[in-house]
């Protein structure tokens, strides 16, 4: 049976901080549905100190980013977009249009239509996140989305110029330095100045997850990607040095991030401790990091490999490591996670940054029903249907009696239309 050797925060405390959250991002959303540019200014300046004149870069505004940035920089952001390219290119490739004859006469198919418009949201206010523009705007445009407009916070009271040059180089259309729930919005609900989207996608705080979802209908979103989430899962061939230095690499992130290890190895379970307070006492982000370890950190003692997979799908993770001496074991067994690092020889770092996988991805168990952002969440399956004259009157029998069975009598009247008119 699973012994948790280091347990996080209370159920009652998480409870309570997402009902906070929940209500500012209600007022929030309230205020720029009321009040527009207005309240979208009044809470940047608020939140971000920053209330320029317009928050759409201009194209002068965006070149002097990108001029900038040195060349390795330029070099390293091509490089990274590029994999993120064709792995998005050999994903939307697996996506094909149908049209099967189902019956004689009767032709049914669906197309895969990219929708019109989308906001991608690049985190910014305690790190640029550059590698999230490539994640959300260079795959809207593989998708073949018309209009991608980009958001991101001011980072040290001005753009960032290295998020900014990875939203244009990823092919953004209008790019806007603005943050927070705000930007969620400004994006979602439309401004005077910003026109809205259908669809909004990209990873954030707690506040900004709960703004995504709450203007989901009004607009698409791809997921809820709130703090972030890592477990490594591992046995006895995983080091401490290893096991701690993925775990803090993530709680990095921010102080509510859980890091978890899952493990067979009691060992390993009992050196981690130490082991992290040893690397916190040089990691340079160690305040965020600590503090997330201290709260949100776990220790799962299991009994068996079967047992780790247990646990690890329960817990249905945004990044899972897998440590082991077989971890393809584990990627046969394990079904609920947003990204799966299997070896030592990879880690979130890789997926998060330069790889080609897609970093948007579900947290707070939402990977039990979805996975991370991919080509094809831009990608609306729309079906269709083409019926020849012989193949409607025996549909429309067919339809017309089970209409009346569910008493639909004007549903029974189109059936019985085509029956009489191409009888």
């Amino acid at each position: 049976m699973a012994t948790t050797l280091k347990a996080g925060v209370s159920r009652q405390r998480k409870h309570d901080d997402q009902a906070r959250v929940r209500k500012a991002v209600e007022d929030i959303l309230s205020a720029v549905e009321r009040d527009g540019d207005k309240a979208v200014r009044e809470f940047s300046s608020k939140f971000d100190s920053w209330a320029p004149e317009s928050f759409r870069l201009t194209a002068d505004e965006i070149a002097a980013c990108v001029d900038a940035l040195n060349p390795t920089d330029i070099d390293d952001i091509r490089f990274a977009q590029e994999q993120v390219r064709k792995f998005a290119e050999a994903q939307k490739s697996a996506l094909r249009d149908i049209e099967v004859e189902t019956r004689p006469g009767v032709f049914l198919g669906h197309k895969n239509l990219p929708v019109d418009s989308v906001g991608c949201y690049v985190p910014g206010g305690k790190y640029p996140l550059v590698a999230s523009a490539h994640m959300g705007v260079v795959t809207a445009k593989v998708a073949g989305v018309k209009r991608v407009i980009a958001a991101s916070p001011p980072f040290e009271g001005k753009p960032n110029a290295a998020v900014v040059a990875a939203m244009h180089l990823g092919g953004a259309d209008e790019i806007y330095s603005l943050g927070g729930v705000q930007a969620i919005a400004a994006m979602a609900i439309g401004t005077e100045s910003i026109a809205p989207v259908d669809m909004l996608v990209g990873p954030g705080n707690e506040y900004v997850a709960e703004a995504k979802r709450q203007v989901f209908g009004r607009v698409g979103i791809d997921l809820l990607a709130g703090p972030t989430e890592t477990v490594v899962v591992a046995d006895d061939s995983c080091d401490v040095e290893m096991a701690a230095t993925d775990l803090l690499g993530q709680a990095e992130h921010g102080y509510n991030s859980p890091s978890i290890l899952v493990t067979t190895s009691l060992e390993l379970a009992e050196a981690l401790p130490a082991e992290i307070e040893d690397q916190l006492a040089t990691l340079e982000t160690a305040e965020v990091a600590g503090k997330a370890w201290a709260d949100y950190g776990q220790i799962i003692l299991c009994d068996s490999d079967e047992e780790m997979v247990d646990v690890t799908n329960d817990l249905a993770f945004e990044h899972v490591e897998i440590i082991t001496r077989n971890p393809d074991y584990f990627l046969q067994k394990l079904r609920n996670y947003g990204a799966l690092f299997l070896g030592p020889e990879t880690n979130v770092a890789y997926g998060d940054k330069v790889i080609g996988t897609n970093h948007t991805l579900p947290t707070g168990r939402a990977a039990r029903y979805t996975g991370g952002l991919w080509v094809g969440k831009f990608i609306k399956t729309c079906t269709y249907q083409r019926v020849d004259a012989e193949a409607t009157r025996e549909i429309g029998e067919y339809c017309s009696r089970l209409c009346a069975l569910e008493g639909f009598a004007g549903h029974k009247a189109q059936a019985d239309l085509r029956v009489e008119r191409y009888s």
